[in-house]
């Protein structure tokens, strides 16, 4: 395979163009991201590689392809999975030890939609447990290391899936984001990756965190490349009563054509409570993004969302509150792990949720159910979700106020030390300081690629009204035609971390 077309150079685009054309195959490429998969097993970005599973689906989809049944723009592209998404046959962990030998028997609707387009699983990537935590140091399989920085975190909970993207492992990958689980880490990582509004993908199959929060999305080298693989994965789904029934036309086409820029000229907002404080040098490469947008015949705005210093205390509470109820179901006796030799039922529950979960997730569970709990709830559930409404509301306020899109930063800085925060929960969650407000409203929110500070890479976010996911593509593509951020490569390093 020549240069221009290996995995850690090629965009989608080219990838489908070398298939069309015959420059290589299904199987060829397969083979290739397998043995960077494998070469990069230091990196811990999988948790399971499937190269049996995907040579054979490889093998189908170059038959296919020789008989014109090659009908999907994705087919016979590899692809990484976040593993929490149920894959049938294929075992399902959540980073868990409570799911560490789970094998769904069916697979969830995102994972069934891109099977059906032709798409080849390469295996499932690692993740914090049941997708709780901003580093993906708390995954039972062990932490993630950042490819720009063995000695740095790739930021969580979708780390494994970012660090596989940003490594060359996959073209692309699937990810959740609950409360910033895809844009952080892709900020972290140099790679793009865009949470859609919620309801637009089906939760069906994926496991629960927190329900009112969970969406699926995508990290992708571009902007373009990540609307070909939501467009595949978005839609209505019935299995899932929180699916949005809205029209999918227009990521189609972005998705079939590519997307194009802006026809117009935006207003693009910059939240003032975003901006206080914020490392300077990360100010920097925001203010060359303005800049260059503002060149382009964008107006930049500043916007006030008042209540954003409610939105990490809010999102600890609701997503407590509902993680406590959604692995309720963990008990040793339904589903996952079971301890030997219960005593007595009491002891069953017990030991086995103390051996099957890991701190961070006992943590958001105690907090959760403390907040549900008699004579509490009215003071902090409750709570929580009318200032989550009021959080909303400024959203809602500045959009219908003539502000098509928000710029904001991603992270409080880019990726910190292995390490460092996993003493102090309070700072680890202020991680999510940026990316909490725009789930807590819903919104379609990406990161994407805008620079380097200390050496590493950070992303900026820009924030949609509900359901405008086309608009926000084709700003954060207008500006990858102007800069080439999100073409950096991380150095080849070695399993100590060293460039080689």
């Amino acid at each position: 395979m020549t240069k221009s077309t290996s995995p850690q150079h090629a965009s989608l685009a080219d990838l489908v163009k070398g298939l069309g054309s015959g420059q290589f195959s299904s199987r060829e490429l397969t083979d290739e991201y397998l043995a960077s998969a494998t070469d990069a097993s230091h990196l811990n970005s999988f948790i399971t590689l499937c190269p049996d599973e995907a040579r054979a689906a490889a093998d189908k989809a170059d038959a296919e392809r020789k008989r014109g049944a090659a009908t999907h723009l994705l087919h016979g592209l590899p692809l990484a999975h976040k593993d929490i998404f149920c894959t049938a046959g294929v075992r399902t962990s959540c980073g868990s030890k409570m799911l560490e030998n789970f094998i769904a028997p069916y697979d969830a609707a995102v994972v069934e939609r891109l099977n059906a387009a032709g798409t080849i699983m390469l295996g499932k990537c690692n993740m914090d447990e049941f997708a709780m935590g901003s580093s993906n140091e708390n995954s039972h399989f062990g932490p993630v290391l950042n490819p720009w920085d063995n000695t740095r975190v790739p930021g969580g909970s979708s780390g494994g899936s970012a660090a596989a993207v940003a490594a060359g492992l996959t073209p692309v990958a699937t990810g959740t984001d609950t409360g910033g689980s895809i844009r952080q880490p892709a900020s972290f990582c140099g790679v793009t990756g865009i949470k859609p509004t919620y309801g637009r993908v089906s939760r069906y199959g994926m496991i629960a965190f927190a329900s009112s929060l969970d969406q699926g999305g995508v990290f992708a080298r571009s902007a373009d490349d990540a609307a070909k693989v939501l467009a595949t994965m978005a839609g209505f789904d019935e299995r899932d009563s929180t699916c949005a029934q809205q029209n999918t036309d227009a990521l189609q086409q972005a998705a079939q054509q590519g997307l194009a820029v802006p026809k117009n000229s935006l207003t693009i907002g910059l939240p003032k409570e975003y901006f206080q404080d914020l490392n300077p040098a990360l100010t920097q490469r925001l203010d060359e993004a303005r800049s260059l947008l503002e060149a382009q015949g964008h107006t930049v705005v500043d916007v006030e969302l008042p209540n954003t210093k409610f939105a990490n205390p809010t999102y600890y509470v609701v997503a407590g509150a509902e993680a406590s109820t959604n692995l309720s179901r963990y008990d040793g006796v339904r589903f996952g792990h079971r301890c030997d030799n219960p005593k007595d039922l009491q002891d069953l529950y017990t030991r086995s949720r103390t051996e099957g979960f890991g701190a961070e997730v006992k943590r958001r569970i105690l907090t959760g159910t403390y907040a549900l709990s008699v004579g509490y709830y009215d003071a902090y559930f409750l709570k929580a979700q009318k200032l989550r409404r009021l959080i909303q509301q400024d959203f809602l306020t500045a959009f219908d106020g003539g502000v098509d899109l928000l710029l904001a930063p991603v992270t409080p800085g880019p990726a910190f030390q292995l390490g460092n925060l996993t003493s102090d929960p309070v700072e680890m969650y202020q991680q999510d300081i940026f990316t909490v407000p725009a789930s807590l409203a819903g919104l379609p929110a990406a990161s994407i690629p805008c620079g380097f500070v200390d050496g590493l890479p950070i992303g900026m976010q820009l924030i949609a009204p509900h359901f405008e996911e086309v608009r926000l593509l084709e700003l954060a593509h207008q500006y990858q035609t102007l800069t080439d951020w999100h073409q950096q490569q991380p150095p080849a390093r070695t399993a100590g971390g060293n460039s080689q």
